[in-house]
């Protein structure tokens, strides 16, 4: 898990960042529509649960990018880590509250979707905002409104925040003239990451979506049980 410094002297954006954190202060939002029609029907033929399958599509995308993993040390300094853990959201059913979760990052989908399923169940009745603790400081935010396909999503703090990485959120997929789509949202501090930044993201989640293929190998799939309805995939 390395931490690596960014050189205020060289880096291309010094005078975005500074202009951004000291000045306006400003964070955006900006959303699409992923095409999941050829995802959809592998993750039903596996069994698999939809949603952390979806949620590591989306920590692909994050940690290809330097600008959504950066943070600060604790010196204040500013850079970026080597990669990010998914923080995520889990409901429940019987009080309606929803708990924070991290699961343990890997590139292998096999490895990440079991440590995901282990960590959905572990912890599906543990109150709280924070049910798994131990949050690493390399982490980002991924939450899901499984009740709506909206069209728009607005989300910021009240207070002053250091808060570099994104907060990305997904709601319910849906058909449009033949195809399944989802809503994706990522929200930005505007002095780490420009809408150019922000639309690779988006544009990457859709490529991989697009060209994921589930290992054939070890057929059985991860720990999580049966296909579930996209309503419970939290």
């Amino acid at each position: 898990m390395g931490f690596h410094l960014i050189d205020m002297e060289t880096w291309e954006r010094r005078e975005h960042y500074r202009y951004y954190r000291d000045r306006i202060k400003a964070r955006y939002n900006l959303g699409a529509e992923i095409d999941i029609t050829g995802l959809l029907p592998q993750v039903k033929a596996e069994g698999l649960r939809f949603y952390p399958v979806f949620v590591y599509l989306v920590m692909r995308a994050v940690n290809e990018q330097k600008e959504l993993r950066m943070s600060m040390d604790r010196e204040g300094r500013l850079g970026y880590w080597d990669f990010c853990h998914p923080s995520y959201t889990i409901f429940h059913q019987d009080d309606h509250t929803f708990s924070d979760i991290w699961t343990e990052w890997s590139d292998d989908f096999r490895t990440f979707y079991g440590r995901a399923a282990k960590d959905m169940e572990t912890y599906r009745d543990v109150k709280g905002i924070k049910a798994k603790k131990d949050t690493p400081p390399n982490f980002c935010p991924v939450s899901c409104v499984p009740w709506l396909s909206y069209s728009s999503y607005g989300s910021d703090t009240y207070a002053e925040s250091s808060m570099l990485f994104p907060v990305i959120l997904f709601g319910r997929y849906y058909e449009e003239n033949g195809r399944m789509k989802i809503p994706l949202n990522i929200a930005v501090n505007h002095a780490v990451a420009d809408g150019y930044h922000t639309c690779l993201f988006l544009n990457r989640v859709g490529e991989l979506a697009g060209a994921f293929q589930l290992p054939v190998e070890g057929a059985s799939p991860p720990p999580g049980g049966a296909a579930r309805g996209h309503n419970d995939h939290k």
